[in-house]
């Protein structure tokens, strides 16, 4: 009886152990697992190629076109004129700017002339008994000498005697003398060479002024010229005579302008071209800091599209049956922000916008942007 109930239990045992492994190894397996495909949604837009302006961008600070620096070549005390000589005072031509007392330096003159008229009237004698035939004509020349106007052109003389004669008097040294002093005298009285304004004025009335020293600066504020640095692979692009647009830095104005000179040197520090632009406008200051649009050449057969989208500087993702596919394309210029590229069929959607994590298969849902824009 002893033995049934044993081998009883051992079966029971096995039984138990067999229905256990079991169990643990449907445990330990494992399922298959499931994928949810996941879709992403990115803007597009449908291109159309066509003529793209090729706009390079460029700054600089406006310089008036017609501007002098004004310097002394005489000394003395700074006279008072019409007008006070400070910053922002007009002028129109010819009108006086600067005035230097020249009383002594005058004084001098007027003896100097004096000296000439007397040395011509002593030899009129002479000349009236050996040149009786140019007597009236420097007869005619002391009749109309007048000390205080501008000493008027010898008579010419009509032979080798009678130049040598009057040579020989002394009276062409005087006379040059004269002229000289004259000339220098007219340096004590600055004019204005064109309607223009005081922008900066360095002495004041009253106060002594020396040889070479700087006096202000005098410039036209009706033209103005543009300086700016064109990259050296765009400069071939820019040609005398065309149109510019030019704005403030806070873009609420704007002027046209006009290429004007493009230099024929290339700064070798940093491989630019000096470009220049004449622009005219009421608003417009010296020294005023302004962007310039220069529209150079049209690039056919392309579209303009943010630098963000290229992938390595050549490729793009364009959506083909709703998944992203990576082509070449052809940057023709860059922009700070955009790229002008070629190589891409009328009708091709592209993306609008950079999709983190882009790949080339990637499923995408799309948003076409073209008609918004």
């Amino acid at each position: 009886m002893r033995k049934i109930i044993i081998t009883i239990l051992s079966l029971l045992l096995i039984a138990l152990s067999i229905i256990g492994g079991m169990a643990i190894a449907n445990s330990n397996k494992k399922g298959k697992p499931t994928f949810n495909k996941i879709v992403s949604t990115v803007y597009t837009t449908t291109i159309e190629n066509k003529a793209i302006p090729v706009i390079i961008t460029a700054s600089g600070s406006l310089t008036a076109k017609n501007k002098i620096e004004l310097f002394s070549e005489v000394q003395g005390i700074l006279k008072q004129t019409s007008k006070n000589y400070k910053t922002g005072t007009q002028y129109v031509k010819n009108e006086t700017i600067i005035a230097i007392n020249s009383d002594e330096f005058y004084a001098n003159l007027k003896a100097q002339k004096s000296n000439l008229f007397n040395a011509i009237t002593a030899i009129m004698p002479d000349i009236q008994l050996d040149y009786p035939n140019e007597y009236l004509k420097w007869k005619s020349y002391l009749n109309n000498f007048d000390i205080n106007k501008t000493t008027s052109k010898l008579p010419e003389t009509n032979s080798e005697k009678e130049k040598f004669f009057i040579s020989g008097r002394g009276i062409i040294t005087n006379y040059y003398n004269v002229k000289n002093l004259e000339v220098k005298h007219a340096k004590y009285t600055l004019k204005a060479p064109f309607n223009g304004v005081l922008t900066e004025a360095m002495v004041t009335q009253g106060s002594l002024v020396r040889i070479g020293q700087k006096l202000g600066e005098y410039i036209d504020p009706s033209v103005y010229e543009m300086e700016v640095n064109i990259n050296e692979s765009s400069a071939n692009l820019l040609k005398k005579g065309i149109k510019v647009t030019i704005y403030n830095l806070n873009k609420t104005s704007s002027w046209e302008a006009t290429v004007v000179r493009v230099n024929g040197k290339i700064d070798q520090a940093t491989q630019t071209v000096k470009t220049y632009l004449q622009v005219t406008g009421n608003q417009l200051r010296e020294g005023m800091y302004l962007t310039a649009d220069l529209e150079s050449k049209s690039i056919k057969n392309a579209i303009e599209i943010s630098r963000k989208l290229l992938v390595d500087d050549t490729k793009v993702f364009i959506v083909k049956d709703s998944s992203l596919n990576l082509v070449s394309v052809n940057p023709v210029y860059f922009n700070d922000n955009t790229v002008i590229i070629q190589g891409l069929e009328n009708g091709t959607t592209i993306l609008s916008k950079p999709l983190p994590g882009a790949y080339n298969g990637m499923l995408v849902k799309t948003i076409n942007e073209t008609n918004n824009n």
